[in-house]
Parts: structure tokens; C-alpha cells; sequence
């Protein structure tokens, strides 16, 4: 595969979010919870997916910029960047998020600038890190395909080949919108969750992920934060975005759970429990 792998040396707290999805007031609040914690902005990473459902792509992709935190592609940022007619998130076509792609996809297209677009081409496929005593790999939906949706659920045997092929002992992964972890032969897959959208738990809420090193071996816990939801909301109210997207991010329910497997399908609504 060609790839574009970029391999970093990182010493202290690392912070690791998805899924920003135009939601600037998600991300403005992130960014003060890494300031007051001393995390430096190359240690917080983004799994992808800057742009999405939200208000604010244009935004949202120049704070990230400014604050000069590190991203992978997400499938999102590749589609704009090379000007797709459609977001490339292996929607069901017909489904309601494919309906729904139809509003915020080309609404973000025509929000962003060049200077947005040229910076998206920047952004490698992958990052890989030696942390912890274990190599570490970044990525967005899996490795061989950057909109496949991985779950807590999905079965082993479909994570395995992402270790073999990046001879990676950890994984940490975007795009299926939840925080989970999974770990089996010495191996672990961690989604961070996503910031720009709640985790489908009935709360506004949002997720992230730190990684640390302790006495030379590596630790990672789960974090969520209450922001601003009800500007992000309220920006949404445009006549040009769903409005059920606008409403989950107040009710912290999804409107359908088409994406989901029947595991995490059954548990919308339900608090996360990590």
C-alpha cells in the first residue's frame, strides 16, 4: 500500500481526539483543557475528521491549525481535498446519513478556503510512535480502508490483520463515533471517541483520550467534557444543515443507529462505561 506513515518522537502526556466535525466550540474548549493540563500541541493528536456535521468547518480547521496540534487524514479531509462530490463515509446509499451527507458535505465544501484545502494536503494517512515500551500506530477507520467502521463488537479476527501489517501493539482509531477499548494476546485497539458529536449516550457530552508512560510501561484512560452545545446547536439552525444533527448534539441521542451493530445499537442511550 502507499502510504503516507509519519513517525514521531513524543515525550510526556499525549492526547488523542476524533471526529471534530466542524464543531468549533468542541475544539476551543479541547484546546483549554490541553493548555491547563501543559499538554504541548504537537502531543495532541487528531484521528481525523476535522470537517463534518457542524457549523464551522472553515473554523474549525484553522484553529486546529493555529494551535498547531498534529492530524492524520481522516476520509473526510480526503474527500474535500480532492474535491469528491461526497464525503466518502460508506454511508448506506439511501440510508438517512447518506441524505443527510447531501446537506453538510457540499455546505462544507463551500465554506472552506484554500489555505483549508492546502492544509488538509499536509496531513499524512498515518502516524506510528514508540511510547510506553509499545509501538503505536494512529489511524482512522482501519488500515486498509479509511471509512471502515470498526467497533468495540467487530470481531477480533478483523482487527488482527491491522497489527500484522503494521506490526503495531496498539492501535488507536477514529471514525465510528464512540470511545471503546479492546484488548486480547497482548494486543489493544483504543477508539478516542469523537469531540464535534456526544458518544450516542443521551448526554451532551463529548470524548477524548490520554495516553501516558508510567514507570516506563504505557497507561490510557478515557476523559469526557461538557462545552458550548448550544451555540454549536444554534449555529446549525441555518436552514442548510440537518436539524437532526443539530438536536443530538442537545439530547446526546443519534437519530438512527444505521451505522451501528446490534451491540452498540442496543445501548444508545445508555452511559458509556469505560
Amino acid at each position: 500500500m502507499d502510504k503516507k506513515i509519519e513517525h514521531l518522537k513524543l515525550k510526556g502526556k499525549v492526547l488523542i481526539f476524533g471526529g471534530a466535525y466542524s464543531n468549533y466550540q468542541a475544539l476551543t474548549t479541547l484546546k483549554q483543557i490541553a493548555d491547563a493540563q501543559n499538554i504541548a500541541p504537537e502531543n495532541c493528536i487528531s484521528t481525523g475528521d476535522l470537517v463534518g456535521y457542524c457549523a464551522q468547518p472553515e473554523e474549525t480547521v484553522q484553529l486546529f491549525k493555529s494551535w498547531g496540534a498534529r492530524g492524520i487524514s481522516g476520509n473526510v479531509e480526503i474527500q474535500l481535498r480532492e474535491g469528491a462530490e461526497n464525503c466518502g463515509c460508506d454511508f448506506r446509499e439511501g440510508s438517512r446519513c447518506d441524505g443527510f451527507s447531501q446537506l453538510w458535505y457540499p455546505y462544507a465544501q463551500s465554506k472552506l478556503s484554500k489555505d483549508s484545502l492546502e492544509f488538509m494536503e499536509t496531513l499524512p494517512d498515518h502516524f506510528s510512535f514508540n511510547y510506553g515500551g509499545k509501538n503505536i500506530m494512529i489511524l482512522h477507520g482501519s488500515y486498509f480502508q479509511v471509512s471502515e467502521f470498526i467497533f468495540k463488537s467487530t470481531a477480533w479476527k478483523k482487527k488482527l490483520p491491522n497489527f500484522i501489517e503494521t506490526k503495531a501493539d496498539v492501535i488507536v482509531g477514529g471514525h465510528c463515533g464512540l470511545p471503546f477499548y479492546h484488548e486480547k494476546d497482548d494486543k489493544l485497539w483504543i477508539n478516542a471517541g469523537v469531540i464535534g458529536m456526544p458518544a450516542n449516550d443521551g448526554t451532551p457530552r463529548v470524548w477524548y483520550l490520554i495516553l501516558d508512560e508510567k514507570n516506563g510501561s504505557l497507561s490510557f484512560k478515557h476523559h469526557h467534557y461538557d462545552y458550548d452545545y448550544k451555540t454549536a446547536s444554534a449555529f446549525m439552525q441555518n436552514g442548510l444543515l440537518p436539524q437532526e444533527y443539530a438536536r443530538t448534539l442537545v439530547t446526546g441521542l443519534w437519530d438512527n443507529c444505521e451505522i451501528l451493530p446490534p451491540v452498540e445499537s442496543g445501548l444508545q442511550g445508555y452511559g458509556i462505561n469505560l
